[in-house]
């Protein structure tokens, strides 16, 4: 079976390219005695007879190897494009300057008589671009017509006449695997209107997406604009699913960082592209310099944050990408990714507890980190306020995090960068005090050893392992109900892709001791999230899938927010970055003593000691422990 699909012939005609020798070989007898032709008149060309076929003999030796060299015989001419038009030409000028020069040397030792008009020379380049470059394109040409697509029942229409729209459409036109006729565009830009792109006419505006579904026959709708904010999406969205219009999607601009925009990487409309918004500029030059050639360790790589982190670092060519985390699955699907989309650079993968300090001081003696992101925590909010787990709250996101500032700082590390979250600010459960101690401690050794260590927070990321959305299609799945603790919850969300890029552009402005908050934008309902999710299904809530309320959990606040009223922020160079000014400020217990009490407490195991020393010491705590 298999055997059948592999060895199945293609469509495409196949031109060897000996036969394309052959026929250049030819297009230089050509070249040359056309280029005497047209300089001559035909009653010369007898008497200049012996300088034709000394060029001739000369442009073969000469420009045949040289061809060779610049590997026209080793492309599929079928896929020419403008990179194989710049190298044709290159090849072709060099040619034919070397058939100029022993033409001319010998003519200057008279071996060639009578000589020869010298303009043929420059006509000879001139007909050898044409038709080398000629052929080579003829064949792309007869390709594509033997390969026409036959039998294209889809109408698609495109929305965005942009690049990426032009290449689906290429794609659309020159793949008879691609079962789509794309009809139309739509785009905003005035310039664009009542254009062409590859025969496709651009037909309106966005505005108009409504009246297109009405007047034409459209079999499916394709976003082809990566950087299409959310809210535009989510209008088009509504308009298709009212005109029973199928409809899919690029993948956002932060998704692509690294990718090709093509065909294969249409999807179907997703929670994150109604949630994305604008993407901000990149300041390429400074993340270069955080990047670049550098040995970078991810904690938690293994995980949503952690191993997208990897993957954009990946981006820049650090020297080494060091893979730390607890889990061994989820480090080796992350390393066999990474390893199979970049496979020129170095990944190492370390399985390790940050709470084992010995550990951490032995892979930091090894690898010799120059930059960290701290991205390893327990996240789960019921799982840390529940009695049994408190002590584990403490040992890896207070504990652990004050053993790895320990080891980078022994090790000489230059820049940390900690991952945190809205849960941090007033906590009111367990795990967002101790993301708040873990940023202190961060933020505290930043500033008395004067290093770049710096903390980021930010709010819920859409998709993340363990988080509502996978929740909520699990239920969807499963013909429903959708389960929300409360109607009017709200919460800030963003795509992990945009936040592991504002990560790294807050991460590479730390000078040392600074909390970075992203810009969230406006808050988002629960019920809203989960609606959207429904009939992004097909479905319609309350009809199709029910929606029931369960009550707010322990520890789980209506809302939240990403500093205090009291908090200070400054705007940085950054218009989606803040930084927050002003110390952190404990109880009456020093920060490290503190630390040391919980390190007690947990290995006691007593959970109602341990919640009220962090109700009494981190800043606005109100914590509801099971």
């Amino acid at each position: 079976m298999w055997s059948k699909k592999l060895n199945k012939p293609s469509t495409k005609p196949r031109i060897r390219n000996r036969y394309v020798l052959i026929g250049d070989l030819l297009v230089i007898v050509i070249s040359v005695m056309g280029s005497f032709a047209l300089r001559l008149d035909a009653g010369e060309l007898p008497f200049y007879s012996p300088a034709i076929l000394a060029m001739i003999l000369v442009a073969l030796i000469v420009k045949t190897p040289i061809y060779y060299f610049f590997g026209l015989y080793r492309r599929m001419w079928i896929y020419a494009s403008i990179s194989e038009l710049k190298l044709i030409a290159s090849a072709v000028t060099t040619a034919s300057v070397a058939t100029s020069g022993l033409m001319l040397l010998l003519l200057s030792t008279e071996l060639v008589r009578p000589g020869m008009p010298r303009s043929a020379l420059g006509i000879d380049w001139l007909l050898s671009l044409v038709l080398i470059g000629g052929s080579r394109f003829a064949l792309r040409l007869l390709a594509e017509q033997g390969s026409a697509p036959k039998g294209k029942s889809h109408r698609a229409l495109i929305i965005g006449a942009g690049d990426a729209g032009a290449l689906v459409v290429r794609e659309m036109q020159r793949t008879d695997k691609i079962s789509y006729i794309p009809i139309g565009f739509l785009d905003d830009d005035a310039s664009k209107q009542h254009q062409e792109i590859y025969g496709v006419p651009i037909i309106g505006k966005l505005d108009d997406l409504e009246d297109v579904l009405k007047n034409h026959q459209v079999d499916e709708v394709i976003f082809a604009i990566p950087s299409l904010p959310g809210k535009f999406v989510r209008t088009a969205a509504d308009t298709c699913r009212k005109a029973s219009a199928p409809f899919r999607t690029m993948p956002g601009i932060y998704e692509l960082l690294g990718g090709k925009i093509n065909v294969s990487r249409l999807r179907n409309v997703d929670i994150t592209d109604l949630l994305r918004r604008q993407p901000a500029r990149t300041n390429e030059k400074l993340l270069g310099t955080l990047l670049k050639d550098k040995r970078v360790l991810v904690t938690g790589a293994g995980g949503s944050i952690g191993s997208e982190l990897c993957r954009q670092i990946s981006r820049w060519n650090p020297e080494e990408v060091i893979l730390l985390g607890h889990g061994e699955n989820s480090i080796y699907e992350s390393l066999m990714e990474l390893r199979e989309d970049y496979p020129l650079l170095k990944f190492t993968p370390v399985i390790a507890d940050i709470r084992h300090a010995e550990r951490l001081e032995r892979i930091f003696d090894k690898f010799q980190p120059q930059i960290i992101f701290h991205t390893a925590a327990h996240k789960h909010v019921p799982l840390m306020e529940a009695r049994a787990n408190i002590e584990e709250a403490i040992t890896n996101n207070v504990l652990g995090t004050q053993y790895l500032v320990n080891a980078a700082l022994a090790s000489g590390v230059e820049r940390l960068v900690m991952i945190s979250t809205d849960k941090a600010v007033a906590p009111s459960n367990v795990y967002g005090a101790t993301k708040r101690l873990a940023e202190m401690l961060v933020l505290a050794a930043g500033k008395q050893d004067e290093r770049a260590f710096t903390v980021v927070r930010f709010g819920n990321v859409l998709g993340s392992r363990g988080s509502i959305i996978p929740r909520f299609k699990n239920q969807i799945a499963r013909g429903g109900p959708v389960t929300i603790t409360h109607p009017d919850m709200e919460r800030f969300f963003m795509t992990i892709p945009e936040a592991v890029h504002l990560v790294l552009q807050a991460g590479a402005m730390g000078a040392g001791g600074e909390t970075f908050v992203l810009n969230m934008g406006d808050p988002v309902r629960i019920l809203d999230l989960a609606k959207d999710l429904i009939r992004l299904s097909g479905l319609e809530p309350d009809e199709d899938i029910d929606i029931i309320f369960t009550g707010i959990r322990p520890g789980e606040k209506m809302t939240e927010i990403l500093w205090e009223a009291d908090t200070s922020y400054d705007q940085t160079d950054h218009p989606d970055i803040f930084q927050l000014d002003g110390d952190e400020k404990l109880g009456d217990t020093p920060l490290f003593q503190l630390v040391d009490r919980l390190a007690t407490l947990s290995s006691a195991g007593d959970a109602d000691a341990i919640v009220s020393t962090l109700g009494e010491s981190v800043p606005g705590a109100e914590i509801q422990s099971v």
